[in-house]
């Protein structure tokens, strides 16, 4: 089985194929033999006929560290390429093993000898491999499809491993409320709009109902968390990559340094049987989608249809001629600015462009009607300088390219009255605000396009609508949002699929401003975020009940952990703030080489443990009484979770019986869905399920591949399968200091839609900071908000698809995700491909629809919309590039693919993704040709996230790794939104010894100090400072050893340096300004993320030095470069 393309067969043994993260549209497709899964057809690339590098050139690397030279600044568009260019006799961008070292290394490093390096026999690190995990294709060679090297293709999907049980079998149980607007009662003709629709459902002629107590109009805007400041903007000057634009400099006047390059032919377009990522085919008579098999019971398809209404006459397709592609002037378009005339509050808005204030729109005088937004673009026409995103810079001698405040997202170039009221990017964000106009344009940028998503975020403020009517695109079943255009009053054209709807009688009431006849004022078409109470149409049974399970390890270890007491009594504290309403359940099931049941049933004076000691085949002893209404029995469970903690603690019980309780815990909660909350301290050693240790403690820290990556039974992932068809999810506690197998483990959370949480070496004693962690993090989990039963899609504009999910989550169908809970803290990615050119469109837009029940029994939607320009050159799509959000998506990619083929598959593609981006900016934006590693400044990071994800504890080699931990980071890098993965890749350095009031945030009357961000390296280090380090998921503090006597005695009130206690992970409180102010930062970082990052003080001699140093990811270890030797391989690849 080839490994190109972005594959990935989760499970093994004998069990069935599933198709999840990654996940493929499971539309049966073949590949031709020999055929990348790219858009065109070209020869596979064999690595094994790669040539060995040529020494680099005289010229191309400078003789010293960061030698200055002139500033590039020159640009131009290249002339349009239809395909790579080559040098003769050598295919470009085919990068071989390295045998020999780059030529030049930093004076303070010993120069390698040239031969073949073997870490870490040698001092010198090798640099990273290159060869086996190229993106791109070799023209020349074109092996057996056995003989074929993976390659990592960006923007195109790779096709099916295998029936997807998502299509094949129905899950069992209840039916869910799914809705999936893909399915309709009969095929459509070959003209009509996509996909018809049934008969509608009466409208109701009732006005919308006023919004409810508690929700005032005034709510309707804002994306700042309470207690938290608005993140800082600095927007880009104001312009816009406009499509037939002069070019930015004189075209090139020679040819590039590395030869003439000629130009290849475009190969022609495949044929045969289509690739994966084409649209799927419409629906049969019966339901069911072409390909797919049967649909699942309970996808809720003939709702959605009953919902959606007749057909209406209309254009079906894009008429560009008759209507406008954009927001016409009726809805909110504003008139062009006087270039001398002072500023507008629309560029004032600007300048902070997701603030979300309500702004009303007047509509046009002389009535409504269609209007181009050519206008607005005119008005933010491209100044004559370079824009600040491609200004050039030389890495190998920019040496301070950290900016000095956390990195920005870029700002998508629209109009200002759309790009105000867009998604707010900590909810939606794409990895290129710039959108190719085509897929070949795509291949050319070499960088990836696909979207992050934090959909169910905690937002302070949240516009909720209650409607009896939900408008919806007759079509495509979009949702109405800011970026649909208003051709009069009574029609509405979407934005996704350009079909013009009707706007319904109910909709021409706006309940904010209480007028009749102004739809473009509603809070649906001024909020990019927004809510829905849904109707009973979108529901086939009621809500369900917030279920909470508890399945409990009781073993001898889990007792000695002492994790039982934490339980417990954070579970008492914060039980009246469980998520529900009257109708809770609760149940607790124990477990160790036996299963335990509590009857909690009401009229019992205490409750009752029932033993079920036959764990090969499970039952409930009295099934209707485990699972017992919160309220009615709140004593019952109070004196429960009080006699816990004694119950076991005289076991001698080591054995554990995992797969059972899981089994047991299943067939409790089937009937109504719910949550599943296991805790487990050890490996699963008895009955189904049962696990053997796979960790060899000598290979920890291999150079070479790591093994056992992936589950070692298909149990779990069964079971979390199971699980999903009832709406239960599964979330995991791991509290162990020895192995747990959590690649097999993992499973059961990762397909039901659940969580890991993992504490390595827990102990109630040995560990206070792990007990402070667990305390603080069990109550964010048992009271954060919560949906059940819940389901998301994403839809895009006609020409775009979406192709593969990252996530926690099960796919129910070709994109709709199952979630049988969803929560706050869940991050979300996919991987998008341009099937059709956009070339007559000037934006494009995604959004993002969850529909959820809540945990008070109301059923919601929550819609995320976004949009983006389209541009079509290689410079816009590079000045729009998220270098935050590309290295998000391209760690999920490499998880996926660490776990199909290799970690040190993964390795390479990560740097060539480095290279191929960097290769492709030198090649066709870059003018003027010059020595020198050189990027624009929107990428200026790029190399240094790539090298910090390659020292990441997911992906780092020859560095001691527990599995466990390994497996959690690549769990993390998948599952946990951008903000807070990227603390995990590059963590933040703070000097914070000389805290000032300079600059600082004024937050509820509290002072933050904001020192600046420094480099990851020794070098920034210094004796006689205190530095904090966040990482995320940990914090470090760490004291010089000569460190300003006022720093020790005023904030962590001891004398000297000596006096530092060795295991100190928290702060004494001193009333004194220095200790507020340190204080205050740092509980401030915590309260930016949901999870409590643990405090660690060290001093030179503490045992925790060596992982404060490991992530100085600018410094040189003995298996890895540095990233100034790091930025020489890559120019050494670059200049070939």
């Amino acid at each position: 089985m080839s490994t190109a393309g972005f594959n990935s067969q989760n499970g093994t043994g004998a069990g069935q194929v599933y198709a999840n993260g990654p996940s493929q549209n499971p539309v049966a497709m073949q590949q031709l033999p020999g055929v990348s899964y790219g858009m065109t057809h070209q020869p596979t690339y064999n690595p094994m006929q790669a040539k060995a590098p040529a020494p680099p050139g005289p010229g191309l690397y400078p003789s010293g560290p960061y030698q200055p030279i002139p500033p590039v600044s020159s640009y131009q568009h290249g002339p349009p390429l239809t395909s790579y260019q080559a040098a003769p006799g050598q295919p470009l961008l085919t990068r071989p093993p390295m045998g020999v070292a780059p030529s030049h290394t930093p004076p303070q490093s010993a120069s390698p000898s040239p031969g073949p390096r073997h870490p870490p026999a040698q001092a010198t690190p090798p640099p990273p491999a290159v060869s086996s995990s190229s993106y791109y294709l070799n023209p020349q060679q074109q092996p057996a499809p056995s003989t074929m090297a993976p390659a990592w293709q960006y923007n195109t999907s790779p096709p099916p491993m295998g029936p997807s049980t998502s299509m094949s079998s129905s899950p069992r149980g209840p039916v869910a409320n799914h809705v999936n607007p893909r399915a309709s009662l009969r095929a459509p003709p070959p003209s009509s709009a996509p996909y018809s629709s049934a008969p509608p459902a009466p409208l109701s002629q009732s006005t919308t109902q006023p919004p409810r107590p508690g929700m005032p109009p005034t709510s309707l805007h804002g994306y700042i968390q309470q207690g938290t400041a608005p993140p800082p903007m600095n927007p880009m000057q104001p312009h816009t990559y406009q499509p037939g634009r002069p070019p930015y400099g004189p075209p090139p006047s020679g040819p590039p340094p590395t030869g003439p390059q000629p130009t290849m032919k475009p190969p022609p377009p495949p044929t045969g049987s289509p690739m994966a990522n084409t649209t799927p085919p419409p629906p049969k008579a019966d339901g069911t989608v072409a390909g797919n098999g049967p649909q699942a019971s309970n996808s809720y398809n003939h709702v959605d249809n009953k919902v959606a209404g007749p057909p209406q006459p209309g254009p079906p397709g894009r008429h560009l001629g008759h209507y406008p592609s954009l927001p016409p002037g009726y809805q909110h378009t504003s008139a062009p600015h006087n270039a001398t005339s002072p500023m507008h509050p629309a560029m004032q808005a600007a300048t902070q462009p997701y603030t979300q204030a309500p702004q009303p729109y007047q509509q046009p005088p002389g009535g409504p009607g269609p209007a181009q937004l050519s206008p607005s673009l005119a008005a933010m026409s491209l100044q004559s300088s370079t824009p600040e995103a491609l200004r050039v810079i030389n890495l190998l001698q920019e040496r301070n390219l950290l900016p000095p405040s956390p990195v920005t997202p870029p700002t998508p170039c629209l109009p200002q009255d759309l790009q105000k009221i867009n998604c707010h990017p900590e909810v939606f964000r794409c990895t290129l605000t710039n959108i190719p106009q085509t897929q070949s344009l795509l291949n050319k940028a070499k960088m990836p396009l696909g979207l992050l998503l934090h959909p169910f975020k905690d937002l302070s403020q949240l516009p909720v609508v209650t409607s009896s009517t939900i408008v919806r695109c007759r079509s495509c079943r979009t949702y109405i949002n800011p970026f649909v255009s208003f051709l009069d009053q009574r029609r509405w054209k979407c934005n996704l699929c350009y079909r013009v709807n009707d706007v319904p009688e109910e909709f021409m009431y706006n309940p904010v401003s209480r007028s009749y006849g102004e739809p473009h004022k509603r809070p649906e078409v001024q909020n990019a975020t927004i809510e829905f109470i849904a109707p009973s149409e979108y529901m086939l049974r009621p809500p369900q009940p917030a279920v909470y399970l508890f399945i409990l390890d009781v073993s001898h270890n889990a007792v000695e952990t002492g994790y039982l007491n934490v339980f417990c009594q954070s579970l008492l504290d914060n039980i009246n703030a469980l998520p529900g309403d009257s109708r809770t359940k609760v149940g607790f099931i124990t477990f160790d080489s036996t299963i335990h049941f509590y009857n909690l049933q009401e009229g019992l004076s205490q409750p009752q443990m029932l033993i079920v000691s036959d764990i090969e085949d499970i039952f409930l002893p009295t099934p209707d009484s485990l699972l017992v209404n919160l309220n009615e029995c709140k004593e019952l469970v109070q004196d429960l979770l009080k006699s816990l903690p004694t119950l076991f603690e005289k076991t001698m019980e080591t054995q554990s019986a995992l797969g059972s309780a899981l089994q047991a815990a299943f067939k409790l909660l089937s009937p109504t869905g719910g949550r599943m909350s296991v805790f487990q301290t050890q490996l699963p050693n008895l009955g189904v399920g049962a696990l053997q240790s796979r960790e060899d403690p000598n290979q920890r820290a291999s150079a070479k591949d790591i093994q056992h990556l992936s589950p070692a039974t298909d149990f779990y992932k069964k079971l979390a399968l199971d699980c999903s068809g009832q709406h239960i999810a599964v979330d995991l506690f791991l509290l162990s200091a020895q192995y747990c197998d959590l690649a097999s483990l993992g499973c059961i959370s990762r397909y039901s839609a659940g969580s890991v949480y993992y504490f390595p070496s827990y102990h109630h004693q040995h560990s206070p900071a792990q007990v402070e962690r667990f305390q603080k993090e069990l109550k964010r989990y048992i009271t954060r908000k919560i949906g059940f039963e819940a389901v998301m899609r994403i839809r895009c504009t006609k020409g775009l698809s979406i192709h593969t999910f990252h996530g926690n989550f099960f796919v129910r169908s070709t994109d709709l995700l199952s979630l049988p809970n969803v929560n706050p803290d869940a991050g979300f990615a996919v991987q998008m491909s341009i099937e059709e050119n956009l070339d007559d469109m000037q934006v494009v837009s995604f959004q993002a629809a969850l529909l959820y029940t809540s945990s008070k029994g109301e059923r919601r939607i929550r819609v995320h919309t976004l949009c983006l320009p389209v541009v079509n050159s290689l410079s816009d799509i590079f000045a729009g590039a998220d270098v935050q959000a590309i290295t998000g998506l391209l760690a999920c990619m490499a998880v996926d693919r660490s776990v199909t083929a290799s970690l040190s598959d993964a390795r390479d593609a990560m740097t060539n993704a480095a290279i191929d981006s960097l290769t492709s900016y030198r090649q066709a934006v870059l003018t003027v040709q010059q020595p020198g590693l050189l990027a624009p400044v929107c990428l200026r990071l790029f190399p240094l996230f790539i090298l910090a994800l390659l020292k990441q504890k997911a992906f780092r080699t020859g560095t001691s790794t527990r599995l466990d931990d390994r497996v959690f980071a690549m769990c993390q890098l998948k599952y946990q939104p951008l903000a807070y993965s990227m603390l995990m890749i590059h963590p933040a350095l703070y000097r914070i010894d000389d805290l000032t009031d300079e600059g600082a945030l004024n937050i509820s009357e509290r002072t933050i100090p904001q020192p600046r961000l420094l480099q990851l390296s020794v070098e920034k280090l210094s004796r006689e400072g205190a530095f904090l380090m966040d990482t995320g998921m940990v914090m470090y503090l760490w004291i010089g050893r000569n460190c300003n006597p006022n720093f020790l005695s005023q904030v962590l009130g001891v004398p000297n340096y000596a006096a530092v206690p060795e295991n100190l992970y928290m702060l004494p409180e001193l009333d004194t300004a220095e200790s507020q102010r340190t204080r205050a930062f740092i509980g401030w970082l915590r309260e930016q993320r949901p999870f409590f990052p643990s405090l660690h003080v060290i001093r030179d001699e503490s045992q925790l030095k060596a992982s404060f140093m490991q992530n100085m990811i600018e410094d040189r270890t003995e298996s890895a470069l540095s990233y100034y030797e790091f930025l020489l391989h890559l120019q050494q690849q670059i200049s070939k």
